[in-house]
């Protein structure tokens, strides 16, 4: 069993020193203020399972077994006291392991406060921006990965400016609607039950009209389980002008884009999934099978919590890649239902998810809109700070910031000597 002692000028620079020369399962046993910075004590994770087990270090080293966790019987005529003893060493290995994890949290919660401390003393400003990301909707693990950039100093107003800079420029958005109009082909818009779909291809399919022509377009669904479903596209269908066509299943599929190969776009109305359907892998092999290419765009409900966001994005993207191919993008709906923008564009940050088009509500087709960056942060951060129960007050942001998430590795680190972010 090897303990080290680290020092350093900032528990930043200790724990990195850790970190490279230990690895990242370091355990800390002890951190304390010293002469020009601070003293933390580590061991590798490896050694305090040795050091659960009972394998303690001796002045001459020698293999012998950890002491069992499991319970062992005792042999035919063996002494009682005997297996009460191995019970007993049972107990206290296992009492033993848990005061260990119990130490090792509170040392990781002490050494969160002493970096955030730290943080604090460098740019005062860091505890209220991040209060704001999160009172936006914004993960604690995103908001840890822009403050690691953050310039040292910033106060609360350039601070902010800071971080809208990296969030826009790490946004992904559609570069251009007359790319896509003028492109056409067929697309399908996919998604969970509920999340806008058939109202959503209405307003696309009336866009594409005012610019090509009703002729030019046409309508699919495969909608065939929800009651109403069809009538509604077919209502919307003739109020433009456009036919609408119901498929089954793959044949249909190919069959209707064979004959609507002259058609400049083909929208396709999907039945609505939950992300947890085993259907879901279906649908995309059903889309993907067809001759012609389908270009395959995922419907995201503002209001829903970043996990269940984040449940569906991958859903669907795991079964576009069984399938062949990936998501084209996606289509935020309900922006006018929404409180905390930051969850959702949280998620396609993460994700590296294009937004095409934004949703704003049930008019046809006024409410939709290209997806523009400054407007979605700027609209997402001016959600209130104070008031909400959910935003956590000054003294819980060091538990709150503990941890990254490595899908935001590199997302906000500055590229060259400038400190905008950019992706990776």
């Amino acid at each position: 069993m090897k303990i080290r002692k680290f020092f350093a000028g900032t528990c930043r620079d200790a724990l990195r020193q850790i970190r490279e020369e230990i690895g990242p399962d370091a355990v800390v046993l002890s951190n304390r203020s010293v002469a020009n910075g601070v003293e933390i004590v580590a061991l590798a994770e490896e050694d305090l399972d040795a050091l659960a087990g009972g394998d303690m270090p001796t002045h001459r080293p020698r293999a012998r077994p950890a002491v069992p966790v499991a319970p062992v019987a005792a042999a035919p005529g063996a002494p009682v006291a005997a297996a009460h003893d191995v019970a007993g060493a049972n107990a206290f290995a296992q009492s033993m392991m848990g005061e260990l994890q119990s130490m090792r949290g509170l040392l990781e919660e002490q050494v969160a406060g002493l970096v955030w401390n730290d943080k604090q003393r460098r740019s005062p400003a860091q505890g209220e921006i991040l209060r704001t990301l999160l009172a936006a909707g914004f993960s604690a693990q995103l908001g840890r990965a822009l403050l690691e950039h953050l310039p040292e100093g910033s106060d609360l107003d350039s601070g902010l400016a800071w971080v809208k800079r990296a969030l826009t420029r790490n946004l992904p958005v559609m570069p251009n609607e007359d790319e896509l109009m003028d492109r056409g082909g067929v697309y399908a818009l996919m998604g969970p039950t509920g999340v806008g779909k058939t109202t959503t291809t209405a307003k696309l399919a009336a866009r594409c009209v005012m610019r090509h022509g009703a002729e030019k377009l046409a309508l699919l669904t495969t909608d065939s389980y929800r009651i109403g479903g069809h009538e509604q596209l077919r209502i919307y269908g003739k109020i433009l002008g456009v036919t609408v066509h119901a498929v089954k299943d793959a044949t249909d599929l190919r069959l209707a884009l064979t004959e609507l190969r002259n058609k400049h776009m083909v929208l396709i109305d999907t039945v609505g999934m939950s992300q947890r359907d085993r259907t879901v892998p279906e649908q995309v092999a059903m889309l993907c099978g067809a001759e012609t290419p389908v270009q395959r765009l995922l419907l995201l409900n503002a209001t829903s919590h970043g996990d269940t966001l984040n449940e569906v994005v991958h859903a669907y993207r795991s079964a576009s890649a069984q399938g062949g191919g990936d998501l084209a993008g996606c289509i935020l709906t309900k922006l006018d239902e929404t409180t905390n923008l930051g969850s959702v564009l949280d998620t396609v940050i993460r994700h590296r998810l294009p937004v095409h088009y934004v949703s704003t509500g049930q008019r046809v087709p006024e409410n939709l809109h290209v997806a523009d960056k400054p407007f979605l942060i700027d609209t997402a951060l001016s959600a209130p700070v104070t008031g909400s129960p959910f935003v956590p007050a000054e003294e819980d942001l060091p538990a709150v910031v503990r941890g990254v998430d490595p899908q935001y590795s590199g997302l906000f680190a500055p590229a060259q000597p400038s400190s905008e972010a950019c992706f990776g």
